[in-house]
């Protein structure tokens, strides 16, 4: 009996052994095949339980003005995110977080239900939607830190500064031009968290992971003049909308680019598009009486006129074909000074004769028409000239007064400053250097001359002229400045509507002119477009000229000359023009 108990006792403890070690060297097995075949596989699912990857922008560099006021910065918003792997009940989750962020959950189900490892669910959001969220504690939900444009002036130069988008890219103006210097680098993290979601470990953010700083040309307080001054213009004018510049001669830089009506960047996507464009430098218009100080220059610089010579303006009406070119007021022997000081286009179309179409169209191509400016700003016009092999004689003409022609405000006050600055042609820029989050210059934009347009002596003669359109009698009689000598060119132009024709009752109204006339400060062009009660420049742009220099000069602590009080003593529509 004993031998028989014995012998059960060694069979059963055989096959507890055999199934004992049958069992290790399964568990052995399987613990090798895991760690050896499936290692990859295995490394990846643990990974995956407290491994995340983020993906973010740096900060966007700020743009600054001439003084260093900041016009543009990134502040710090929060952006909600999921993993919808760790999400426990993604139907729940999408009713509780549809309601607080107000959007659709159909949708937001199937984002966490998905097997994406990552999706965003709301960017940007409000710091009470944040704390809401957070208050809620569901797993597997994410506060991304991210930035978010703003521009300080609210509408002060929006169409120069343009807007970046959600992701940190510019979409519009300069914004859009330097983004290669203003956007943050992708920073790519491995973000390392415990069971319950909290961050215990990092990657390290990159050293240039911010984007660099923009210092613009732009005054701001000059801006905001500029901008207030073309306001209240196009407002009493009842008109469609207004440009104005100012810049300075002998560098090229632009201290106000100034459009009305306004947008405010910081809610682009509530305005009209065509409110967002840069039209001083992507729209070309007919630049009419302000084109006759070009011509005059031409046939100063031919040789073939001086500012004395006489040309007969045949009473107010000049048959050329079956054309008959008007003056607002008949004149009969005016010298060339007196053409551009009384703005008459059959004394323009007389010159334009005089010297012939080859020596005009070459004058005009030297001071930039027909070419981009090439400024640092995105969507740029070359405006439009005929080559003068295929004008006509009315072609010449009317590109004599400026018609058949057309230019953009940066072209045409780029012109101009090239008769203030000595006859030298500048290239206009907006940005004067580029910055590293420390302050650093790695980048400074310096004056860049294009060529010399003109002789000094030419020049110094346009600018005599040009005098004269602010005096007595003159058309921009009311851009004169008590104390200031100043040098203007009124321009009014018919406008040309969709079938090509000139069209009835619309007007741009213009002037450009530089104050003082020694040594000139600053260049300032207004465009007023379709005004009403009046179209003239004289009367419409050639006030907000005087408005904009009055506070301009005073801000830059100009000394007045000694010039006299100048005042219009004719009738009202002769200070037109």
């Amino acid at each position: 009996m004993k031998t028989e108990y014995v012998k059960y006792i060694k069979l059963r403890t055989l096959l507890i052994g055999f199934v004992l070690s049958l069992g290790f060297i399964t568990i052995g097995g399987r613990a090798v095949y895991l760690q050896v075949f499936c290692e990859n596989w295995l490394s990846q699912k643990a990974s995956d339980q407290y491994e995340m990857p983020v993906r973010s922008l740096g900060n966007r560099g700020t743009i600054y003005d001439a003084n260093h006021n900041e016009l543009a910065v990134s502040t710090s918003v929060t952006s909600i995110a999921a993993y919808p792997g760790q999400i426990d009940n993604p139907a729940t989750a999408a009713v509780k977080l549809s309601k607080i962020l107000r959007i659709g959950k159909t949708g937001l189900r199937k984002k966490l239900s998905s097997n994406r490892k990552f999706v965003w669910i709301k960017r940007q959001v409000t710091p009470g939607d944040e704390e809401k969220v957070r208050d809620l504690k569901l797993n597997g939900i994410d506060f991304i830190p991210e930035q978010n444009r703003f521009y300080t002036g609210k509408t002060l130069a929006a169409q120069l500064l343009g807007f970046s988008g959600i992701d940190g890219h510019g979409l519009e103006g300069i914004e859009f031009y330097y983004d290669k210097y203003l956007k943050g680098n992708d920073d790519s993290r491995t973000v390392f968290r415990d069971a319950f979601g909290s961050v215990f470990a990092a990657d390290e953010v990159k050293d240039d992971y911010n984007g660099k700083n923009l210092i613009l040309t732009i005054d701001s307080r000059i801006q905001y003049i500029t901008e207030k001054a073309l306001k209240d213009a196009v407002n009493e004018f009842n008109a469609v909308s207004g440009i104005a510049i100012v810049m300075v001669p002998q560098t090229g830089a632009i201290l106000s680019l100034a459009h009305f009506p306004f947008f405010n960047p910081n809610a682009f996507n509530k305005f009209d598009r065509e409110k967002w464009r840069n039209r001083a430098i992507t729209d070309s218009f007919e630049p009419g009486s302000t084109m006759k100080i070009f011509s005059a220059a031409a046939a100063i610089e031919s040789g073939k006129c001086t500012p004395d010579s006489i040309f007969f303006c045949e009473n107010g009406k000049y048959r050329i074909g079956r054309n008959i070119i008007h003056d607002t007021h008949p004149h009969g022997w005016l010298s060339l000074q007196h053409i551009i000081k009384y703005s008459s286009n059959i004394g323009a179309v007389k010159v334009g004769e005089t010297i012939g179409p080859e020596v005009l169209y070459n004058s005009l191509r030297k001071f930039g028409f027909k070419e981009r400016t090439g400024i640092d700003c995105p969507g740029e016009t070359s405006g439009s000239l005929l080559d003068y092999k295929r004008w006509t004689k009315i072609d010449a003409g009317a590109i004599s007064f400026g018609q058949g022609i057309s230019a953009s405000a940066i072209q045409l006050i780029s012109a101009a400053s090239a008769i203030a600055n000595n006859g030298i042609l500048m290239k206009p820029y907006l940005v004067q250097a580029v910055t590293d989050h420390n302050g650093r210059v790695i980048k400074s934009i310096k004056p860049k001359e294009k060529r010399r347009v003109v002789s000094p002596k030419t020049a110094k003669s346009v600018i005599k002229m040009m005098q004269s359109v602010v005096s007595e009698k003159g058309t921009g009689i009311n851009a004169a400045i008590n104390g200031y000598s100043v040098c203007g060119k009124t321009g009014t132009a018919q406008k040309i509507d969709d079938t090509g024709k000139y069209a009835k009752g619309k007007y741009t109204a213009s002037f450009i002119g530089f104050v003082p006339a020694e040594k000139p400060r600053a260049v300032i062009l207004v465009i007023i477009d379709e005004p009403h009660g009046n179209h003239y420049g004289g009367i419409v742009a050639a006030p907000v000229f005087k408005k904009i220099a009055i506070k301009t000069l005073d801000y830059m602590n100009m000394p007045q000359g000694e010039v006299p009080d100048v005042r219009c003593q004719v009738s009202g529509d002769r200070c037109q023009g």
